[in-house]
Order: structure tokens, then C-alpha cells, then sequence
């Protein structure tokens, strides 16, 4: 019985049936991965363990709620025993002595890590293009991105090889690739999921979040990665709802908020013919739509490509060749040691980066820069509060558009400017969830709703049930990748 593009609820259901064992079930996982070994969306596999978690599994019973399910892990969660790169040659030989909250809180629950997904280094990349290990393909279509920093654990649930994965979203790293990828990722509030054991890019926008075929299934992997954790410091102490109860509930008379600031004549005619088909439809299932204004929209990509790059600076500082990771070979000094082990170890975009924010940091320059996006950023905040007095959720597309060619998009700005309908979340601390909403030139498209801070079960909600009434989730690609 074949498990490709099969969900967590139907995995779950065949092995509580027993229509598959839960090691048959991770021997085809990996056998899937093999046959689609040229999308390079895995760094390093976990077999060995996985296959040994599988058969204890069949060996007694379980209760867990995703008991043997297999979860392709995004390579900037640290995994105890397992090698933890970020898509950087700087950790290529780094075996972390522990696992991130995330992680422990997900194989508590009974899943199977079967390893680790590639991903742009560091997470810093929107096309999956900056990856130490190599691009990541697109299932959609040869030389496509998937999109990134989370492109290779987007890839690999778009593939049907894993039923889900994790990603992290700093500015739109699991909503830009969910959306080119055809498949839903939710970034949750910030706080929401614990950060602790996470390699942080920029510290204050970094969040986890679960990447599936569905909104059902992300709702499933939010009961279990949320949790408050006293290791991480900006954890939030909030209860934690069931996100899969009300997921069915009628949406009839919820107000959803069109940006009046975002000008979609300048995106091309079929994806505002998607957008305007989507938009169509959920007023057939009642909802009703208002114009909002944010009037420091346009800041936002400015706002966090200084915020984020000041973070990634001071947080990657720590790489340094002496504490672990790679060194260069044969130092004469300890200045030469630094020099060499970060210019060896980093990629052309992290340097980018860091040197950016170094720049903005330095004295004469923090005032007015990174002092001035801060404060940039709580207006941004402050219109969305504003907004949420007037509507339940905003809608937006996803992207600008669909998959695009890899090695085409050459000017960073250019590429910058892909995380233009992300970002706010991100620098606002907001929910966002990218569901699958049509299609383009036969290349998948998300739709994209913003929630108030901790209104995941809502964003939910309207979300799934967008999908109940829609096949565009249901859609799956043909896979013809070239080497």
C-alpha cells in the first residue's frame, strides 16, 4: 500500500488499523527518499535510529498522538547524536550533545525523525539557493526553487516522501516555500513555539512552525510542538488550546481585511486572477471583506533588512573557529584563525549579512538605522492593532508569485523583495498560515492570512475551511527532475 502524499491522519489511521507496520512504514519513507534523491531536500538521514524507533513501536502499543508518523527535520533545530549543519560548511562536521525543545517535544509525542532537510544557510535565502549542500529542487518542475529558508523540508512534504515537516520563518521562510511548493505552513505568534535549541538567524523574528499537506495536519503538529518552556526566555506562558477542535466551525460572518497599501496591479494578471478567485470563493462561504489601511506597509522590507541583519551579526559572532565547528587549517595567530575559519565557513550571502549588520550597528550609525527600524517596526505593529479593531484576519497573496528558475534572480535586492507579503507578520510577531490557493503557468500558488497575536485557532479555521471546499491542497506534482 503506498504511503506518498498520504496525510498524518491517514498514516495514523493505517497503522492504528494495522494496514502497515510502523517499520514497513519508515522502510518506504526512506525508500521514497532514495527514489527522489535528486530534489537534495535531506542533508543527513537518520535511518538507523528510525528504523529501530519503528520496530520498538511495533513491539507495543501506543497512545501517542503521532505515534510512528515520520518528520523530515528542518537543519536548524539541533538534534542530540545527529549532525546539525544550517546549510553552512562553518557546522558541516557539528554533532550537537542535545535536542531542541522542538524536537524533544515532537518524538515525546511518538514521531519519527527520519533527518534533516536542507535548507539556505543559516536561513538566510528566500530561494534555497545559498545551501553549503547544494540548491534544493522544486517537485513542480526542473530548475524551479522551492522557495526558502525552509526549501527543503517544503520540498520533501510536496514529494509525498514525509507527511509533514518542521520549518522556521524569520521573514516568510515557511510561508514563501509552503506557497511554492503547494503545500500549507503556519508561522505561529512569536513566542508561541520554544526557540530553545534552535540556531537563531535574528532572534526577535525567528519562529518555529509545522510545514504539511494540510491546515488539519498543521493543527495536529501545533497540540504538540507548542509548549511553554522555561529555557527559552521569550517563550510565551500561555495556555494552549486543542487547535484541531474548532477547526469545522462556520466561518459565516467573519470580516477579513484587503491591505489598501498593497497595489496587486503591479503583480502579474494571473496571479491577481488567483487571488481575486480565492477571495470570491470565501465570500460564497459567507465571509465578508474590508479595506484596511497600514500605512507603514512600504517600510517593512526596508525595516527588516536592517533589524534582521543587525541580530544575524551579533548571533553569528559565536562562530568563530575555536568553540566547535569548522576551523581553518594551520593558523598562524588567533587573528588568522578568525579570519580564515569565518571566510572559509561562511557562504556569500551570510557574509552579506553580517556585514550589513555590522555596519548598522557600528557607533554613528545604530541611531540612525537601527534605532529608526525599530521604531519603524512598532509603528508597523501599531496599524496592524489598529486593523484587527476592524476585521478577524487579513488576507494577502502569498508570494509575488510562483516558482521561479533557479539562478535567475541575481540581484540580492531583487531577491529581498520575494518576502514582500511576509515580513510584517514577522516584524509585528503575528500568525500567518500560506495555504495552496491555485495555479500559475501549472506551478502552485499560495493564498496568505494574518491573524492577531495567539488567534492561531481562528487562522485555522478559516483556513481549513478553505480546503474542505477546495482541492487546490489535494494536488500533486509530477516530478520530472533532472540532475
Amino acid at each position: 500500500m503506498s504511503i506518498q502524499f498520504k496525510t498524518i491522519k491517514e498514516l495514523s489511521l493505517m497503522l492504528e488499523k494495522k494496514d502497515i507496520s510502523n517499520h514497513e512504514l519508515i522502510e518506504e519513507t526512506f525508500n521514497l527518499v532514495e527514489k527522489y534523491d535528486k530534489l537534495n531536500a535531506f542533508i543527513t538521514l537518520n535511518k538507523e535510529k528510525a528504523l529501530e524507533k519503528a520496530k520498538a513501536l511495533d513491539n507495543k502499543s501506543s497512545d501517542l498522538a503521532l505515534s510512528g508518523i515520520p518528520i523530515a527535520q528542518k537543519d536548524l533545530f539541533v538534534t542530540k547524536n545527529l549532525r546539525t549543519t544550517c546549510g553552512s560548511n562553518i557546522l558541516s562536521n557539528f554533532i550537537p550533545p542535545y535536542s531542541a525543545t522542538v524536537i524533544e517535544n515532537l518524538e515525546s509525542s511518538g514521531c519519527i525523525s527520519i533527518g534533516k532537510t536542507n535548507m539556505d544557510e543559516f536561513a538566510m535565502g528566500s530561494s534555497n539557493e545559498t545551501s553549503f549542500f547544494g540548491k534544493v529542487n522544486n517537485p513542480w518542475g526542473a530548475n524551479l526553487v522551492p522557495g526558502g529558508s525552509s526549501g527543503g523540508s517544503a520540498a520533501a512534504v510536496a514529494a509525498g516522501i514525509v507527511p509533514a515537516a518542521t520549518g522556521t520563518d524569520t521573514g516568510g521562510s515557511i510561508r514563501q516555500p509552503a506557497s511554492l511548493c503547494g503545500i500549507t505552513g503556519i508561522k505561529p505568534t512569536y513566542g508561541r513555539i520554544s526557540r530553545w535549541g534552535m540556531i537563531a538567524f535574528a532572534s526577535s523574528l525567528d519562529q518555529a512552525g509545522p510545514m504539511a499537506r494540510t491546515v488539519e495536519d498543521c493543527a495536529i503538529l501545533m497540540n504538540q510542538m507548542c509548549s511553554h518552556d522555561s529555557k527559552d526566555t521569550t517563550s510565551l506562558d500561555e495556555a494552549i488550546p486543542d487547535f484541531t477542535k474548532n477547526l469545522d466551525k462556520e466561518i459565516k460572518g467573519k470580516k477579513i481585511g484587503i491591505v489598501k497599501e498593497f497595489d496587486l496591479s503591479k503583480l502579474d494578471k494571473n496571479v491577481v486572477k488567483v487571488f481575486e478567485e480565492s477571495k470570491k470563493h470565501y465570500e460564497s462561504l459567507g465571509v465578508e471583506f474590508i479595506e484596511v489601511s497600514l500605512p507603514n506597509i512600504s517600510l517593512s522590507v526596508p525595516t527588516y533588512y536592517v533589524v534582521a541583519p543587525a541580530e544575524c551579526s551579533s548571533n553569528l559572532s559565536r562562530f568563530d573557529g575555536v568553540k566547535y565547528g569548522k576551523r581553518c587549517e594551520n593558523p598562524k595567530d588567533l587573528e588568522d584563525l578568525y579570519i580564515r575559519s569565518r571566510s572559509e565557513g561562511f557562504g556569500d550571502e551570510v557574509k552579506r549579512r553580517i556585514l550589513i549588520g555590522a555596519y548598522v550597528l557600528s557607533a554613528g550609525f545604530y541611531d540612525a538605522y537601527y534605532k529608526k527600524a525599530q521604531q519603524v517596526r512598532r509603528l508597523i505593529k501599531n496599524d496592524f492593532d489598529d486593523a484587527f479593531k476592524k476585521v478577524d484576519l487579513i488576507m494577502t497573496p502569498t508570494t509575488r508569485g510562483p516558482a521561479f528558475e533557479a539562478g535567475s534572480m541575481s540581484d540580492p535586492i531583487e531577491m529581498y523583495l520575494e518576502d514582500l507579503f511576509t515580513v510584517p507578520a514577522n516584524l509585528a510577531g503575528l500568525p500567518g498560515i500560506s495555504i495552496p490557493s491555485g495555479y500559475v503557468d501549472n506551478k502552485p500558488l499560495g493564498l496568505q492570512l494574518i491573524g492577531n497575536s495567539l488567534q492561531e485557532e481562528q487562522l485555522l479555521n478559516v483556513a481549513h475551511n478553505f480546503q474542505k471546499t477546495t482541492d487546490w491542497h489535494l494536488k500533486t506534482p509530477d516530478m520530472e527532475i533532472k540532475s
